[in-house]
């Protein structure tokens, strides 16, 4: 067998390997895999005249061994577009290539069938088809075939060979189900040519799948006393004690706001006033104060004893912790003082505060990267290694697009190389070049414009976009709020809109998240502002958890993050399919995970269905695609809701009907019969 590799910049080879993917701008950048995910890659395979070709799909560990791989499947006949998937099994830096070849197996076949049915040249085809079953099973080496395979083909050469038989009964030797099976597991290649070794970056499975719960620390357990007409702020201890609820959830990842010492200077009131009463806790990105700045913790939350504490007690419950990374500072910081060359001076002589029109950020400086680009870098990576050694695993990092991209492909890489377990989310709602790049150079997840789209065609359009290709270097974070955005559709919809976009949300990526108190549906508006009243951001919000089991939000949150941890299928991105619905407040999708890269070894397709009408009972026909699933379409499969544990017999097409005062949505387990 002869192998042609094509070096990196090189068109074409014997058997042309275009268009591979997932690529990232030819390689520059890698695309992303997490240890378990089947990572699906594609490439168009073709040649010259009308001879078969094939392709095989080749995973290499970072130690440059081959650890898996398959042959492609032509999912776009006519259009020579092959398919594969593979799993890597270990974080690292992997690489995969394509490799098409010519299939002199599936040429006769398709020439032979063609001819014996018509009378011609039958002798000859049948000739030709067992001296290449002979070939193929008499390979030596490493393309050798087992003997058990090769004894298969020897019989089929018998068979083709034999005169006192039919010529369609010998053509029926070489083309059984055994010999197709043999060659399938170990295909007869010819002119193979290999395209270049591309990058795949592999992390843990929680840089792709997992559940987030955003609070402010100093909420939880604060206390106003109406004697001395002031408030006494939550800590890290009284905030621990809240773990257990958020865990009995279900969440992966309790993330705390900044726990930073706040400034005084130009301190906001609620609701983002310039004037802050005495007490008034100020915003926690207004960083730094004579108590310290990003590497120290605000004194009325406590101590690094206290926070050591609550991320042991966030582990024994199976959570990680983490943190706000907001590259800001108050007048107060001890940054401001001691390099005022990392802020803008303006004509003046003032340092230039934080803008973002019309809003005015009077309490934050932002950092220059040109003045001192190196010193702002190695301060910052101090910064992140401090709260990494307090067990810190995941930064949410506040508008990084904000920030030079060199700075932080610097600092990813830096973070990557000497704590690979540590994971960055983006919170980056900007223009889409932006997104992409932060991804590209390093950004584990992104928060996404999830949280404005509302209407079918613009929730299954993103669905499609996030799930496709851009998902090999962007992974989706979906959350339905933040302490910023309380999103229209929220404000108008109550109760049963907060579950649509709960199950939205959980069920449509891999990653998602709540901001703290969306179990007590707080949908209220701050007048003008798409915003809560009363933003938790400049006040202290301490909350009655005792009234969210009448509400039921917490009970689905908590099943729907059971539901991702027992279905395989729902922690992968890239399975996802829109399925038609025939009515314009449905939303369907399914995603599905074949036996062979279940760590089951089971096969795992769920359907979800929603109304995103939070007032009127819709219903209509869904339609599904069975044989993509793995099921026969000739057959009804068992339905099984596993959100009412109800169970229904389906077939292609299936009628429903949601009515919000009973279910948001189904969320369907299908399996055969």
């Amino acid at each position: 067998m002869t192998i042609r590799p094509v070096p990196l910049g090189t068109s074409v080879g014997r058997i042309p390997v275009v268009d591979v993917s997932p690529v990232a701008e030819a390689g520059r950048f890698p695309a992303k895999a997490v240890v378990g995910e089947a990572v699906p890659i594609r490439a168009t395979v073709f040649r010259e005249g009308h001879d078969a070709v094939a392709a095989t799909a080749v995973l290499t560990d970072p130690s440059g061994v081959d650890r898996a791989s398959a042959r492609m499947v032509d999912i776009a006949p006519g259009l020579d577009r092959f398919e594969a998937r593979l799993v890597p099994t270990s974080t690292g830096d992997w690489t995969f290539r394509v490799e098409g070849w010519s299939d002199p197996y599936g040429t006769w076949v398709h020439d032979a069938t063609i001819k014996v049915e018509a009378g011609v040249d039958v002798e000859l085809m049948l000739a030709e088809g067992a001296l290449l079953l002979e070939r193929a099973a008499a390979r030596t080496g490493a393309d050798a075939m087992p003997k058990s395979a090769a004894r298969v083909l020897k019989d089929a050469v018998m068979g083709l060979r034999d005169i006192r038989d039919t010529p369609h009964a010998r053509l029926a030797a070489g083309l059984s189900s055994k010999v197709h099976a043999a060659l399938a597991e170990h295909p007869l290649r010819e002119f193979v040519t290999r395209s270049p070794q591309y990058p795949l970056t592999v992390d843990r499975p929680l840089a792709l799948a997992g559940s987030w719960y955003e609070l402010f620390p100093r909420s939880q357990g604060a206390q106003y006393d109406p004697a001395a007409g002031k408030w006494q702020s939550g800590t890290l201890r009284t905030a621990a004690l809240d773990l257990p609820r958020i865990a009995g959830m279900g969440f992966d990842v309790v993330y705390l706001t900044p726990i930073h010492p706040i400034g005084e200077t130009h301190r906001k009131g609620p609701n983002n006033s310039l004037f802050a009463d005495l007490g008034d806790p100020g915003s926690p990105y207004a960083i730094g104060s004579p108590a310290g700045g990003h590497d120290a913790i605000e004194p009325t939350l406590g101590t690094f004893d206290d926070f050591d504490a609550f991320v042991a007690a966030a582990r024994d419950l199976n959570m990680e912790v983490a943190l706000d990374l907001a590259l800001q500072c108050s007048p107060d910081h001890p940054w401001v003082s001691a390099h005022p060359e990392w802020f803008t001076t303006r004509a003046d002589g003032t340092i230039a505060y934080a803008e973002n029109p019309p809003k005015k950020y009077q309490d934050i400086y932002p950092l220059n990267f040109d003045n001192d680009p190196e010193g702002i870098y190695t301060e910052i990576r101090r910064v992140l290694q401090v709260w990494i050694d307090h067990g810190v695993t995941l930064f949410r990092v506040d508008n990084p697009h904000t920030k030079p991209l060199d700075f932080w492909a610097r600092i990813l890489e830096s973070v990557r190389e000497d704590h690979p377990e540590v994971i960055f989310l983006s919170e980056a709602f900007t223009r889409p070049a932006m997104m992409q790049t932060l991804a590209k150079i390093g950004f584990h997840q992104s928060y996404t414009y999830f949280t404005w789209r509302n209407t079918k065609d613009e929730i299954t359009e993103y669905l499609e976009e996030v799930s496709g290709e851009q998902g090999a270097w962007m992974r989706p974070s979906f959350w339905p709020t933040t302490h910023d955005i309380l999103p229209p559709y929220l404000q108008a919809t109550g109760v049963r809109g907060f579950a649509v976009r709960a199950v939205l949300a959980a069920l449509g990526a891999p990653t998602w998240g709540i901001y703290s108190g969306y179990e007590l549906v707080e949908d209220v508006p701050r007048p003008g502002v798409d915003e809560q009243i009363d933003n938790e951001k400049y006040e202290f919000k301490p909350r009655d958890w005792s009234k969210a089991d009448a509400i039921g939000i917490n009970l689905l949150l908590g099943r729907l993050n059971e539901l991702r941890h027992t279905h395989p299928a729902l922690r992968q991105l890239r399975n996802l399919r829109v399925l038609p619905t025939s009515d314009d407040a449905l939303v369907a999708f399914a995603k599905h995970l074949d036996a062979e890269h279940s760590p089951t070894g089971r096969a795992d397709t769920i359907v979800v269905i929603v109304n995103l009408d939070p007032w009127n009972a819709r219903g209509g026909t869904v339609t599904l695609d069975l044989h993509a699933f793995g099921l026969d379409p000739g057959r009804p499969v068992v339905a099984h809701d596993v959100l009412s544990d109800e169970t229904y017999e389906w077939g292609q097409s299936v009628y429903v009907r949601l009515d919000p005062m009973v279910r948001a949505a189904h969320v369907v387990n299908l399996v055969a019969p």
